[in-house]
């Protein structure tokens, strides 16, 4: 459809973002799916071969139970991610949340749900002020949520007086394996949330409009998207799986500690890259920062059991990240010589069904 006089025309680049799913870029998620995978099978082997103790249904259950709060954490940073923003507030958030949650439950007294809800609020709060102060004053998310981060720290310090709340029982069967199953309520509510985050992202047009913003939030503007309220939802959003992630972590420790989440933000942001999520904006995959996760878990479990130091471990993980990214910027090189490419042949196969002549 033309544009309306005095209006701008569609953006060829904001069109292609908010109509994915040509062959090229689902051709690219594939290769990036498998190249994860094929990742991820490299590190089992390894670790594996290294470590007799590795290859064990105990370890796996280990692994998978421990990771539910990076998980929706993760997650929550790739849709501010994809939106062309950061959060560097969620370990904190988490911490704050978690604080107040142990306070309810110890202090008040309150039953596990009705203190939940009361974690997620603060998570909700925290991401509201972060994504207010973003787009009403356009500041760079770094900078606000590097604020933030300082902030929730020392308020869940102030809340706490710097004291551990032991909640015991009453929250660990969150965390305990079930039955029959090996695996724990959270990481099953964390692999709905993934789920249900690639659906919103590639199933309805909020997550389009997330994309979009994130590929060229001037273009967005222009075709009458309200950039600053998607923009300020990924942080709400974030903020309430930062306090997501605060339940489960809670619940594995049965104690809510504020110094919980340190190094959190880090982490999440390491998966969402290690998943292709490019820190550009505008591309990314909620399902392949779950991936992202898993290395990371295996990486740093692999690493432990063959008894490397903490330094070590660190040093490895980074190098990691740093790799994720240069590959990114290839991966992004890649994509756009690919889209060229579709982009010439697909209207020349049109027209050949249409019987025309190129």
């Amino acid at each position: 459809m033309d544009a309306a006089p005095g209006q701008p025309g569609p953006s060829p680049t904001n069109s292609a973002v908010v109509n994915p799913g040509g062959v090229g870029p689902r051709l690219s998620g594939l290769t990036d799916v498998l190249g994860m995978l094929t990742v991820l099978g490299i590190l089992v082997l390894v670790f594996g071969l290294s470590s007799r103790h590795f290859w064990t249904w105990r370890t796996l259950l280990s692994v998978v139970n421990q990771i539910p709060d990076l998980m929706v954490v993760a997650a929550g940073m790739t849709l501010v991610v994809i939106g062309g923003g950061i959060d560097l507030s969620v370990g904190s958030v988490l911490a704050l949340s978690g604080a107040v949650l142990g306070i309810a439950m110890v202090d008040w007294n309150w039953p596990l749900l009705p203190a939940v809800a009361a974690c997620l609020a603060v998570g909700a709060a925290c991401g509201l002020a972060s994504g207010l102060v973003t787009v009403l004053w356009s500041i760079p998310s770094f900078i606000v949520t590097l604020g933030m981060l300082e902030v929730a720290r020392g308020a869940a310090y102030l809340a706490t007086d710097s004291q551990t709340k032991y909640i015991g029982p009453r929250i660990e069967r969150v965390a305990q394996p079930m039955p029959g199953l090996g695996v724990s309520p959270a990481f099953l509510i964390a692999i709905t949330v993934v789920l249900a985050g690639q659906v919103l992202l590639t199933r309805t047009v909020w997550g389009r409009y997330i994309v979009a913003v994130g590929a060229n939030e001037q273009a967005a503007r222009f075709s009458g998207i309200g950039t600053r309220r998607i923009k300020l939802m990924t942080f709400v959003l974030a903020g309430i799986l930062a306090a997501a992630g605060a339940v489960f972590q809670v619940a594995r420790l049965s104690s809510a500690d504020p110094n919980g989440g340190i190094g959190m933000e880090l982490a999440a942001i390491a998966a969402v890259v290690i998943g292709g999520t490019s820190l550009m904006g505008g591309q990314g995959s909620v399902l392949r920062s779950f991936l992202g996760v898993l290395i990371i878990a295996v990486l740093q479990t692999g690493l432990a059991q063959v008894g490397a130091s903490e330094p070590t471990k660190r040093l490895i993980t980074g190098a990691v990240i740093v790799l994720a990214v240069v590959a990114d910027v290839h991966r992004r090189s890649w994509s756009g010589a690919t889209a060229g490419v579709w982009s010439r042949l697909l209207p020349m196969r049109r027209r050949g069904r249409e019987g025309g002549h190129p």
